[in-house]
């Protein structure tokens, strides 16, 4: 899939490529994987994000791979517009520092389309991004990230919601001239598997303690219950 027919993440029907990776004629690498977080909702999801987590929670959600958390460029009440500094391994390689600028679902996204999707139940919360490497990260003279593109797409089920998660790494690049060559190098195929694995691990732990910490912290919209 380009990432220009990324409309089609907004349809739940079954796709051709629902967990698995891709190398595009361009030399970008698309990852897609699909995580079932039970208990769930999109709601809770966007409102991880914007409760930016530091490296504490950070851990929490991978304790294997994260390692430190920061953020910058923040906005009360958002992640859109913030830029998460993450340092993180991918299944096991050596850590790495990213930085994971949020952007608004609009400039991914039609925004008809996405707003009769979410009318009809098909989506409940989109979380789009930029990235790069390092703490400094190239940006467009408009501020923007150059890099990776990133897109969650959830859509809210009655056991929880399911979130497909779609990496379009370097998609930039080729744009501003980078070879086919240089490409293949600096986003090598067994980076692939190794994030789609990473992905489904963070999530799936994150699935096992987002209901309870939402319910706890998120001032009301879910008031807590007595269990007894």
């Amino acid at each position: 899939m380009e990432f220009s027919d990324c409309a089609r993440l907004l349809d739940p029907a079954p796709m051709a490529l629902e967990m698995g990776f891709e190398r595009l004629g361009d030399g970008v690498l698309h990852v897609a994987a699909r995580t079932d977080m039970r208990g769930c909702t999109g709601a809770m999801l966007e409102w991880w994000f914007g409760s930016r987590p530091g490296t504490r929670e950070y851990l929490w959600w991978h304790p294997l791979d994260h390692v430190a958390s920061a953020w910058s460029e923040t906005r009360e009440g958002t992640h859109i517009g913030s830029i998460h500094h993450a340092t993180e391994r991918f299944t096991g390689s050596e850590p790495e520092q990213l930085a994971i600028q949020f952007r608004e679902p609009a400039e991914f996204f039609d925004a008809g389309e996405l707003a009769a999707a979410r009318a009809s139940g098909a989506v409940s919360a989109v979380i789009c991004a930029h990235g790069g490497p390092g703490p400094e990260p190239r940006r467009r003279p408009d501020g923007a990230v150059i890099g990776t593109r990133l897109i969650h797409l959830c859509r809210d089920t009655p056991w929880g919601m399911v979130l497909r998660t779609h990496f379009f790494l370097g998609y930039d690049l080729p744009r501003l001239g980078m070879p086919r060559a240089m490409m293949d190098e600096q986003f090598p195929d067994h980076l692939a598997p190794n994030l789609l694995q990473h992905c489904y691990d963070e999530f799936t732990t994150l699935s096992r303690f987002l209901p309870s910490l939402y319910e706890a912290e998120a001032g009301g919209v879910r008031p807590p219950r007595r269990s007894w």
